[in-house]
């Protein structure tokens, strides 16, 4: 499929899915005429990468899971290094803070419209 195709499939703009290719995260073949070939499985690549990137996740750990992931869900990861463990845990913990801060926020503006529309406290 051309990047037209992947772009539309994955709601990602072209030029985000050319940035990942720029940084080794998704792979074309070319065209003849140049454009961009992409295959089936790159579809649930970019998701992955989506979703990693929503987390949280800089592009520069992804590139070094991304060869891990069988699947949306899975990853398989049996030689990690300690320093790639610690890594991970780091960003793990800096999620769970965002979280965490993201729900006060949620629970202040909750209250917030409670008490401006007149309505019990949350």
């Amino acid at each position: 499929m051309r990047i037209g195709e992947l772009s539309e499939r994955t709601g990602t703009p072209r030029r985000l899915l050319r940035y990942y290719e720029e940084q080794g995260l998704i792979v074309s073949d070319r065209c003849a005429n140049g454009y961009r070939a992409y295959d089936e499985p790159t579809v649930d690549r970019v998701r992955q990468i989506r979703g990693l990137l929503d987390a949280g996740l800089p592009t520069r750990i992804i590139r070094q899971i991304l060869p891990c992931l069988n699947g949306p869900r899975a990853i398989h990861f049996p030689d990690a290094t300690p320093e790639m463990l610690a890594t991970l845990e780091h960003e793990r913990d800096r999620m769970t803070e965002r979280i965490e801060t993201l729900c006060r926020n949620r629970d202040a503006i909750g209250a917030y419209l409670a008490v401006v529309r007149g309505g019990v406290r949350a």
